[in-house]
């Protein structure tokens, strides 16, 4: 072995650094005993990418470098994993190093699958095919919106978990909006292209954004996700899911949401479920098999919306449940499956979506939080980034 190390978490994501950042502040026995591994250079805070296609920020105010979030009482490992060997308690890098723990957390996030829609990888970025997913990109959704003219929009959800369920829809209200103000929203049809079954899974605020879909007259295509993009055509292939039959849409504007996937070295390992996610305990957040490996975050299979949100939730009690391993206590701790979704729906307007696994709302304010508010705006705005930076990637939020 190279190098042993008490617990080793694997991502330097919110997920990775924020669970870092408590363990070395609730156990001083764990400094410089808890390693990262991420191969990356930058961190990014991608919730603010929405804003960014809508021209509200800029998308450099999103990114840090990587060893300015690790936390200084814990060891970065430049390098990315190759395989786990969780019944020998190693992991194997792409580097060659195997590095041992007593304790595994596996937070590596989501991979964007541009492969995924046929075409789409060619397009985006020109040709007006946008996406808020890609950091290379997102200025140019707010190019395209700034610069349309009038014609047809349209927006896609795909078929499978995705980071932020709500973003795709949220750039198509700023749109819509934009569109208002620039004159052109009555020469312009705006479809909304989504796999899923209905606007939102949680019923009172599905209510509220079935009226905003009304109000602003959009029209919602559901069960159907988009599969190739024709770019010298300016066509949108959806398939039905239901059918399987295709239906071709022109477009003037295309907002694409690529499939996402967990990534590679996690389905093909141990710790992966059938589908491909780290198999975990929907409460405890330990491993269905393996009792010293922990995950948390986009790359669980944890049974609700994969967001920022979710994390600040289930970091501490990763942590804690870690801890009173480590200890010899029963895992108390538990996640409810909260997880929260502020879905922006026009330049000073947002929803604040906040629920459990039970998808029941669990909201943090007293005031009805499916009404669209400035205030919650203001707080995605300026509140949230601040709490992201200095609060919870510091272990403290």
């Amino acid at each position: 072995m190279d190098k042993h190390y008490k617990v080793v978490i694997v991502g330097g994501g919110s997920a990775g650094i924020s669970v870092a950042a408590r363990l070395v502040k609730d156990s001083k026995s764990l400094e410089r005993k808890v390693a990262i591994i991420d191969p990356a250079d930058k961190h990014y805070y991608q919730p603010l990418w929405t804003l960014v296609g809508g021209g509200i920020s800029k998308k450099e105010n999103s990114e840090r470098d990587m060893k300015s979030v690790i936390p200084k009482d814990a060891i970065w490992i430049q390098d990315a994993v190759d395989s786990f060997e969780p019944d020998q308690h190693f992991i194997s890098t792409e580097s060659g190093r195997k590095i041992s723990y007593d304790y595994l957390v596996v937070a590596a996030g989501i991979d964007v699958h541009w492969d995924g829609i046929k075409g789409l990888k060619e397009t985006l970025g020109k040709n007006n095919v946008c996406s808020n997913y890609s950091y290379e990109h997102v200025d140019y959704t707010w190019e395209v919106i700034r610069d349309f003219e009038g014609g047809q929009a349209v927006f896609s959800h795909p078929n499978t978990p995705i980071k932020c369920g709500g973003a795709p829809q949220k750039i198509m209200y700023l749109a819509d909006d934009y569109f208002c103000k620039a004159g052109v929203r009555e020469k312009t049809n705006i479809i909304f292209g989504s796999a899923n079954e209905a606007i939102f899974d949680v019923l009172k605020y599905r209510q509220s954004l079935e009226k905003v879909i009304e109000k602003k007259g959009i029209t919602v295509n559901f069960g159907c996700h988009l599969i190739e993009v024709r770019a010298a055509q300016k066509e949108a292939v959806f398939e039905h899911l239901a059918t399987g039959e295709q239906e071709v849409i022109k477009y003037d504007m295309l907002h694409a949401v690529p499939p996402m996937q967990a990534p590679a070295f996690i389905k093909k390992s141990a710790l992966a479920d059938s589908s491909g996610w780290v198999d975990v305990h929907p409460y405890t957040l330990q491993h269905k098999r393996y009792k010293n490996v922990f995950g948390l975050g986009d790359n669980s299979n944890l049974p609700t919306s994969k967001t920022g949100a979710a994390i600040r939730k289930q970091a501490p009690v990763v942590v804690k449940n870690l801890l009173n391993m480590v200890s010899g206590k029963p895992l108390d701790a538990r996640y409810d499956g909260y997880s929260s979704c502020p879905i922006v729906t026009g330049y000073n307007r947002l929803i604040l979506a906040e629920f459990n696994y039970d998808k029941e709302p669990a909201e943090s304010f007293p005031i009805n939080q499916a009404k669209e508010r400035m205030s919650m705006f203001m707080m995605k705005k300026y509140f949230l980034p601040a709490m992201y930076w200095n609060g919870m990637l510091k272990g403290i939020m």
